[in-house]
């Protein structure tokens, strides 16, 4: 994929990296479709020796066969700490030091976190969708903010995830029949319905999306 563009530095205290969010927030485009959609990739971030280092892993499939064309590690020291709804903090640079050492293009990025389903409409999907400027969506095993009905037991039942005035924020989406939901939300230059349509194509052998099934993975080889 190559170098992607640089926004800021990453020495940010808490209160300064909330002011961040704010400042960029109005940047992230929530609107789109992913066309030509023909490489996908995931990203996941593990971590080691006591949390002390990230380990980002990305995996590139071919659409849709979900082939895998390819796949890259990196890891970096962590130097935020862990604060609610500030999670780009710390695994930001490793995934962007990982999507960095990828030689193969790709046209729209899944992230295992949230995107605009976030207190400030800015979760790590939105941050590294700016970073790289290609389509982006978050996919999250669990919900940080907002309320939602269940949806349906059946693959691709789906609920609107809403804040207190009702603005949906993202879907709780059932991928796989009888699972628990996961949480989409869009990150960058695409639509809600069209993240939606995207994750639930890529659940192939489980509930999880199969980029970030493999991405979570590698991480934690």
């Amino acid at each position: 994929m190559g170098k992607s563009r640089s926004l800021h530095e990453w020495r940010f205290s808490p209160k300064e990296a909330v002011e961040l969010q704010e400042r960029l927030r109005p940047k992230v485009i929530a609107r789109g479709a992913v066309r030509p959609l023909r490489w996908i990739a995931g990203v996941d971030v593990a971590y080691k020796d006591g949390g002390a280092r990230a380990r980002a892993a990305v995996v590139v499939c071919r659409w849709p066969e979900m082939e895998v064309l390819e796949e890259r590690v990196a890891e970096e020291p962590v130097r935020f700490p862990y604060v609610p709804g500030l999670l780009s903090f710390r695994e930001a640079p490793a995934a962007l030091a990982a999507l960095s050492k990828l030689s193969h293009p790709i046209d729209c990025l899944l992230v295992d976190g949230q995107g605009r389903a976030h207190p400030r409409r800015f979760g790590l999907a939105c941050h590294l969708g700016l970073w790289t400027g290609r389509p982006t969506i978050g996919c999250a095993k669990s919900r940080l903010y907002g309320r939602v009905s269940s949806p349906g037991p059946e693959k691709g039942s789906r609920e609107p995830l809403v804040d207190a005035d009702g603005e949906v924020l993202g879907s709780a989406v059932t991928t796989r029949d009888r699972c628990k939901p996961l949480y989409v939300s869009v990150g960058h230059r695409v639509s809600l319905e069209e993240a939606v349509e995207i994750v639930l194509a890529c659940c192939r052998r489980t509930k999880h999306p199969e980029p970030l099934r493999l991405a979570d993975r590698l991480s934690k080889a």
